[in-house]
């Protein structure tokens, strides 16, 4: 299959404006309302359920079938806990980041009439002249706190501007694209595959493509704390998550590929979908891995387990210590959108 007009420059800003913007599990509805007017600039509308998640509709030229695409919007991030009687903060965690990479990094505390505050995650023996365990004590929620950037000494000075539990936390994610196409970022997972979504749609306007079979594409929001895609339209057949592939021991996904995912935590992914993914990546010669992720749960969980009858399985790009300072490459998105090109003008 010939591949025309795959516009680079719009996939990496669309993923740099994707990935600046804060929207942790739990705060997506800017995100979202952001998100609609990219969508409609393209020429589609998206609505939004309760929940946020939001749904953008592709007529095909069958009804025969309707796919599914799903990715999600919402990020790890914290949340404040408690505040200590020196004015700093304690942070309970959304979603599951890797504590010890938080250690020095800046984050903007958002409070619920709309402030908004800068801090640093600091463990509590930041200093190496002072702490003698200041190497060696554990990095983990009850060893670190947020320093804030305001001139407070007290409890009392945090509460008077504004700042109390259940506010959110967002972490900088310091998005940068070098000039050899790395992405290096926080919450590549799950906003490059947003990005390839969004790609996916300018292609098929710029070249006036009509998918095989209706197109249903949905923005998750909860997907890190497990619940994203449990609500999704009625008519989807099947559902394809478009989500990060894993990269490390045991796998064979680099951050240059198209990652396919045969099973995961929640066991094997649809045999037939699963293998026409494969046939195709080998048929138009993309730069693919096969592999098992064990530690990984994706919106077509969520979506079986909320009983949907529908066939499920999961692709994306190749992303690089995932929930960490993560890395991919623009590669991984081309060869993913071109596997998605390929599936959804199949007939």
């Amino acid at each position: 299959m010939n591949f025309h007009n795959i516009d680079k420059e719009y996939i990496l800003n669309t993923a740099k404006s994707l990935m600046e913007f804060h929207s942790p599990s739990g705060f997506c509805h800017e995100i979202i309302e952001e998100m609609k007017s990219w969508v409609k600039e393209l020429g589609y509308e998206m609505t939004v359920n309760q929940k946020g998640c939001g749904f953008i509709s592709i007529a095909g030229k069958s009804k025969d079938r309707v796919i599914g695409l799903s990715s999600h919007v919402d990020t790890l991030g914290a949340m404040v806990r408690s505040i200590t009687s020196d004015g700093q903060l304690k942070f309970t965690l959304v979603g599951g980041p890797i504590v010890p990479t938080l250690d020095g990094e800046y984050c903007q505390i958002k409070t619920r009439d709309g402030k908004l505050y800068t801090g640093t995650f600091l463990s509590t023996s930041p200093a190496v002249h002072v702490f003698k365990d200041a190497s060696s004590k554990p990095r983990d929620t009850e060893n670190m706190a947020i320093r804030i950037d305001e001139c407070v000494k007290t409890k009392e000075d945090v509460e008077n501007l504004g700042i109390m539990p259940g506010d959110f936390i967002f972490i900088e994610p310091k998005t940068t694209i070098t000039p050899s196409g790395f992405i290096k970022s926080r919450f590549i997972d799950d906003k490059g595959s947003v990005a390839c979504l969004f790609g996916l749609m300018k292609y098929l306007k710029d070249n006036n493509i009509t998918p095989e079979y209706d197109l249903r594409i949905v923005f998750s929001v909860y997907e890190e704390v497990g619940h994203g895609s449990s609500n999704i339209p009625e008519d989807i057949t099947e559902l394809i998550a478009v989500d990060m592939g894993c990269i490390g021991e045991d796998l064979t996904c680099t951050e240059y590929d198209v990652s396919i995912c045969a099973k995961d935590s929640g066991g094997p992914y649809d045999y037939n979908m699963t293998t026409t993914l494969i046939n195709l990546a080998k048929e138009n010669k993309l730069s693919y891995a096969v592999d098992i992720y064990p530690f990984y749960g994706s919106d077509v969980r969520a979506a079986l387990t909320a009983g949907y009858n529908i066939k499920g399985a999961l692709i994306g790009p190749g992303v690089h210590a995932s929930h960490g300072m993560e890395r991919t490459h623009y590669s991984a998105f081309e060869n993913t959108l071109k596997l998605l090109i390929s599936y959804i003008t199949l007939k």
